[in-house]
This record gives C-alpha cells, structure tokens and sequence, in this order.
C-alpha cells in the first residue's frame, strides 16, 4: 500500500444470536456485514428464534423491527445509524395502508426525529410462507449509537 493510501476495511460477517446462527449453518449467509463504519442487513422478517409467526401484521412488523434491532447491534450498530431501509410486503387481504401505519409508527418510535431514506416494494412471496414483511437496512456508523 502506498503511503497515504486509505486502507480499505475487510468485511466482517455477523450471525443474530439465535436465528441467524440457525441461518449460518443451514442456509449458508449471513445476518448482517461491516466494512467500514457501514453496515449491511440481511431482509430481517417477523419471526421468533423457532421461526414461528404472530398472527397479526403489526405483531410481524414490530418483530421485524426487533429483529433487524438485534442484527444491528450483533454487528455494533443500532437504529440511529440507520440511513437507508428497503421493506417488502405481501399484502393479500392487506393493503399498504394496514403496512405503512405500522411501519411509520416503528421508524418514529425507533429513530424519533431521524428520517431515513426508504424503499417500499410490494411483493408476491418472501422467503417463508408465513412472511407477510422483510425489512433490510443500511447503517452507516454516526458515533450516536444507543444501547
């Protein structure tokens, strides 16, 4: 390397304590990967460490928010470094309506005053049946990062 050169951060892979060591070893990937001050998640569903789904849509969303909160933090992040989220719906009987009240009350409750940029997509299947939302997220490090 040359003298003054940035040396370029390796990626460091993080499995959720939980599910995503289930993932790990069966499915192959990870739950979320640093480089840098920038963290990458994994889509994040509504599901517990058995992999089981609530009933309701906004249960599955809040989880989903837990989850991706837990992911973050397995990486040394948290939600108020989030920048960026992506978030697939399956809507059914739903609309996005019945997703964006729910959504909109975890960014506020989450990242208070911090508006991220956000893509929303509705899709016609997830990677697990049950799934009716998959969060994904982009943190990037602001030195503001709640325990």
């Amino acid at each position: 390397m040359k003298s003054g050169e940035a040396q370029m951060s390796k990626p460091e892979f993080f499995a959720t304590p939980g599910y995503g060591e289930t993932q790990s070893e069966n499915m192959h990937y990870s739950q979320a990967v640093r480089i840098g001050d920038r963290v990458e998640t994994s889509g994040q569903g509504g599901w517990d460490d058995g992999f089981e789904f609530p009933e309701t849509l906004e249960e599955e969303i809040v989880r989903a928010f837990d989850n991706v909160e837990r992911t973050l933090r397995a990486a040394g992040s948290s939600w108020a470094d989030v920048v960026h989220v992506n978030s697939y719906h399956v809507l059914g009987d739903d609309s996005f309506d019945d997703h964006n009240r729910v959504m909109v009350e975890q960014f506020r409750k989450r990242m208070g005053e911090r508006k991220p940029i956000w893509t929303e997509s509705g899709v016609t299947a997830l990677g697990h049946p049950k799934m009716r939302v998959e969060i994904r997220v982009t943190a990037v490090d602001q030195g503001i990062a709640d325990d």
